[in-house]
């Protein structure tokens, strides 16, 4: 089993960078440390003070590269992944949109056999249900026709199709049979809330009874009020994560600081939202069932001018989010790597640099752009 050493990283560890080498084997970190010595089976690849991160995880994405999640066959979700590699990400779980039963398991097939094989980029790390258990007042670019009640039965042969590969579920605590749901399915899958005009003690009662986190904080659910928290309030005072999309146009930066100040750098999530247009010029794309027009990278449903997903990338939101918040990458990070590992139960393996995780990195330069991606130890994009 041959060897691959890093050398000459500024290494991301205890969230602070520091001079190290890493040596990888078998895909896996073995050892971390300053000037280890080379083994005579090691390829010795030199990074020459570059900085060495964890590869970024996306949990909240519906395509890019001119691919939609619920369109993609086994194939295009590896092509998926090798577009999300140029970006840093090196694992993803692919957000189905609200779709018939029948598309929805078909998406679940297409995902089970790109989990099956070894990939060319990004690792696809499970599947992310967005719906179908949502409130219609907050649908976004959901199909209403096909919203639908809490159905815990309904997940579970999902769940079985996937043989548990659903990681993710997006449900609104305020459709009827949904808090029961959320009791009976949160031991088997990580549950947020979303898409929701939830009042404060409707939401406090799903994070209770196990929901963990919040779907694009802000967006799409119903806001804070001082009378009235509704499930905003809920989110920011109670200890679920919080997704954000940081591309400038779902959240104003002091948004973004004023969610980092309630929540605390360990519990915000940075996601993508992004659709097939990601990667891609302006123009007309699908997100699910749903015409999408983008006009300045900014993407809106063609019937309403709703904004629907995102055309942004995991290092741009790295980048964007020293710029919102005049912090240092060091602190930026955890957004991007450990906490979403964290939320979605991936952290033994993913989302830090330590012996005996996978060896998914990402080598960055001075001005923060990716230079290499490395999923369990191979190149997938060297710039």
């Amino acid at each position: 089993m041959s060897a691959l050493l890093l050398k000459n990283g500024l290494v991301y560890q205890g969230h602070a960078f520091a001079p190290a080498d890493v040596l990888v084997r078998g895909g896996v970190i073995e050892a971390v440390g300053a000037a280890l010595p080379a083994p005579a089976d090691a390829e010795v690849l030199d990074l020459q003070g570059q900085a060495l991160t964890p590869g970024f995880i996306d949990v909240h994405t519906h395509g890019g590269s001119g691919i939609d999640v619920n369109a993609a066959t086994a194939a295009q979700l590896d092509e998926i992944g090798a577009f999300f590699a140029r970006h840093g990400t090196t694992g993803w779980l692919c957000s189905v949109l609200t779709d018939t039963e029948q598309q929805t398991l078909w998406c679940i097939e297409q995902a089970k056999q790109a989990m099956a094989r070894p990939g060319c980029g990004a690792q696809l790390l499970g599947v992310h249900l967005e719906g179908p258990f949502l409130a219609p007042e907050y649908k976004g670019a959901m199909p209403e026709y096909l919203l639908r009640k809490g159905d815990a039965a309904l997940f579970r042969r999902y769940q079985q199709a996937a043989e548990g590969a659903i990681r993710y579920i997006t449900v609104s605590p305020e459709v009827e049979g949904v808090p029961e749901m959320i009791a009976q399915i949160a031991g088997e899958v990580t549950v947020a809330i979303g898409h929701s005009g939830a009042d404060y003690a409707t939401a406090m009662q799903a994070v209770q009874a196990g929901a963990a986190a919040a779907t694009h904080t802000f967006n799409a659910m119903r806001l804070f009020h001082q009378h009235e928290p509704a499930i905003m309030g809920a989110v920011l005072e109670s200890d679920v994560y919080c997704e954000a999309i940081c591309d400038g146009r779902h959240l104003h930066p002091a948004s973004v600081r004023l969610l980092l100040k309630c929540k605390g750098w360990d519990k915000v999530v940075a996601i993508t939202d992004s659709i097939q247009a990601a990667g891609l010029p302006d123009g007309h794309y699908k997100l699910g069932v749903n015409d999408v027009v983008v006009v300045d990278g900014d993407a809106k449903l063609a019937s309403s001018g709703v904004r629907a997903g995102s055309t942004l990338s995991q290092d741009t939101a790295l980048r964007n989010l020293m710029a919102f918040t005049g912090h240092g990458a060091a602190d930026v990070l955890p957004l991007l790597t450990e906490n979403p590992a964290r939320l979605i139960g991936v952290y033994d393996r993913k989302g830090s640099i330590a012996p005996g995780k996978d060896a998914d990195l990402v080598v960055l330069d001075a001005n923060w752009a990716v230079r290499r991606t490395l999923v369990g130890g191979r190149t997938v994009y060297q710039a």
